[in-house]
């Protein structure tokens, strides 16, 4: 093990971002990357100082050996709590995400858009501009509908199947074998750019999705007409669309926190989500319940997918009011 993986394993294993060693180091974090990646090597000054900061040797940080692993607390080497990654593995990793990513966002907009073949045809029957019974609509609405989610369900549980291995990435910590850490973040810094605009834009599209149900207040008044119905189904899709991009780019940014252990997957919040794992569980039961029991006894497929929005902002809250009382407890 050389010096890079070296100070990368101790970093780690004190649950410290590059950003947090820098700042206890006095130095920036770009000096820091490049010291994991192996790209220059800290002076001796550094060197007794990272020393005296972790509790180890200086012998044991430039000496390009494996040597002794640091004793933890409670007297258990560390190296036997934390799987190990290495570099095959963490591109056969992020190439799954990658093509995950894809299908998720996929299958979240077909859920998305379920309904519109429904509202359309209920809306066209309605008024007269379709040759079918209501009945009719209604049953050949509800066929696509369920199609479409079946699709959906389909995507995701193919796409489960394939990332089932990397499941550890999520809940346990992590050491990465040397140069894998450097690779992450090269992806990393390449995909930045796209993860910026895709995520800008679909947060846009989702904001202006209200804008044609007041195109139809404007244009069409307190009247029943078919446009309304229209202008509903143009929300649904730029809803849709704006959900994907987010999607897609969160799951793909997400794989390159795993590797890294930074962000939601940082030591410390794995810790937080593994001691709340059963709260989440049942909350998202309850949230899929209150779905399907307002969708079922109300037929209301056009407004119930609000629930999922609603229920993902108010999870967000609930876990960082959680969060913050963990750490002032702490």
């Amino acid at each position: 093990m050389i010096l890079a993986d070296k100070i990368i394993d101790l970093r780690k294993k004190n649950s410290w971002s590059q950003e947090e060693l820098a700042e206890r180091l006095g130095v920036s974090r770009q000096a820091v990357s490049k010291w994991e990646g192996a790209q220059s090597v800290p002076d001796m000054a550094r060197v007794v100082q990272m020393s005296e900061l972790f509790g180890v040797s200086t012998d044991y940080l430039l000496k390009d050996t494996l040597g002794p692993s640091p004793i933890v607390p409670d007297g258990t080497p560390s190296d036997t709590r934390d799987r190990v990654v290495g570099m095959e593995e963490a591109n056969v990793f992020l190439d799954i995400k990658e093509t995950n990513a894809g299908r998720v966002a996929l299958g979240v907009l077909l859920c998305i858009l379920s309904p519109l073949c429904l509202i359309l045809l209920g809306g066209a029957q309605t008024f007269g501009l379709l040759n079918m019974t209501e009945a009719q609509a209604v049953g050949l609405g509800l066929t696509v509908l369920l199609l479409m989610v079946g699709g959906a369900v389909a995507l995701f549980v193919t796409s489960g199947i394939r990332i089932k291995r990397f499941e550890f990435l999520e809940h346990e910590n992590i050491d990465t074998l040397y140069g894998v850490d450097g690779m992450a973040r090269e992806r990393q810094s390449r995909f930045r750019p796209t993860y910026v605009r895709q995520l800008t834009i679909g947060i846009v599209l989702c904001v202006l999705s209200a804008i044609p149900i007041f195109l139809s207040l404007i244009l069409f008044g307190e009247e029943d007409r078919f446009g309304h119905v229209l202008c509903l189904g143009a929300l649904l899709v730029l809803a849709g669309v704006g959900v994907l991009l987010i999607v897609r780019a969160s799951i793909l940014w997400g794989a390159f926190q795993q590797l890294l252990e930074e962000g939601d997957y940082s030591r410390e919040n794995k810790a937080l989500a593994r001691s709340h794992s059963a709260f989440s569980g049942i909350y998202w039961g309850l949230v899929t319940a209150a779905f399907l029991a307002w969708s079922f006894f109300t037929n209301s497929w056009d407004r119930s997918w609000i629930i999922w929005p609603v229920a993902g902002v108010a999870y967000g809250a609930v876990f960082g009011i959680i969060r913050a009382m963990r750490r002032r407890d702490g």
